[in-house]
C-alpha cells in the first residue's frame, strides 16, 4: 500500500460524461486556471491568491478512462518547501460500473511525508469528492431525456465518497 493520497466515488453517469467534466477543470477547480487542459502536452497554471500556484502538463488522455497530469512547476505559499508538489503526478482512473462510472483520483507523491499533507488532502477530498461529483451530476443532468435525473440522483444519494491510500503499483 502507497501513503499517496487518493479519493474515490462511484456515480450515476457516464464514463464519457465524468470524462468531459475532469477536462474541463475550470467547471469544478476554484481559483484561476490559463491553459489548455485537454490536450496532451498541454500545460496549464492553476492560481489561489498568493497561496497555491502550479503548472500542470497533460500527461495522458484516453476518453472515458484516464487523465493524468504531471506538475512541472509548483508553488505553495504556506509551506517551508514552496515546491513540494513539483515532480508529482495527478491520476484520474475512470471505469464503467453497474451503476454508472467510478472515478479513482491520485495524486502520486502526495504522501504525509510532504508539509502540506493535511491542507493538500482536505483539499483534493473538497475538489474530488464534492465539487467534480456535483459538477458531473449537473453535466449528466442537462445531458439526459427527462425522466433520467431522478433516477442518476436517487442512484447518486446512495452511493458514498471514499479516502484512502493507494495501493502499490
Amino acid at each position: 500500500m502507497s501513503d499517496d493520497i487518493a479519493v474515490e466515488f462511484t456515480i450515476a453517469a457516464t464514463p464519457k460524461d465524468v470524462y468531459d467534466t475532469i477536462v474541463d477543470v475550470r467547471g469544478w477547480w476554484s481559483g484561476d486556471v490559463t491553459g489548455p487542459t485537454d490536450e496532451v502536452g498541454g500545460e496549464f497554471t492553476y492560481r489561489h491568491e498568493a497561496v497555491h500556484r502550479s503548472v500542470q502538463r497533460v500527461t495522458a488522455l484516453e476518453p472515458g478512462r484516464l487523465v493524468a497530469w504531471t506538475v512541472v512547476e509548483g508553488f505553495l505559499g504556506f509551506v517551508r518547501d514552496k515546491q513540494e508538489w513539483t515532480g508529482t503526478t495527478i491520476v484520474f482512473e475512470i471505469r464503467p460500473v453497474e451503476d454508472g462510472t467510478h472515478v479513482r483520483f491520485t495524486h502520486q507523491g502526495l504522501t504525509p511525508a510532504l508539509e502540506c499533507f493535511e491542507a493538500c488532502s482536505g483539499a483534493w477530498r473538497y475538489y474530488i469528492g464534492t465539487s467534480l461529483r456535483a459538477q458531473v451530476l449537473r453535466r449528466t443532468e442537462r445531458s439526459w431525456p427527462d425522466g433520467a435525473k431522478e433516477a442518476a440522483r436517487s442512484r447518486s444519494a446512495s452511493s458514498r465518497g471514499s479516502t484512502s491510500r493507494s495501493p502499490a503499483s
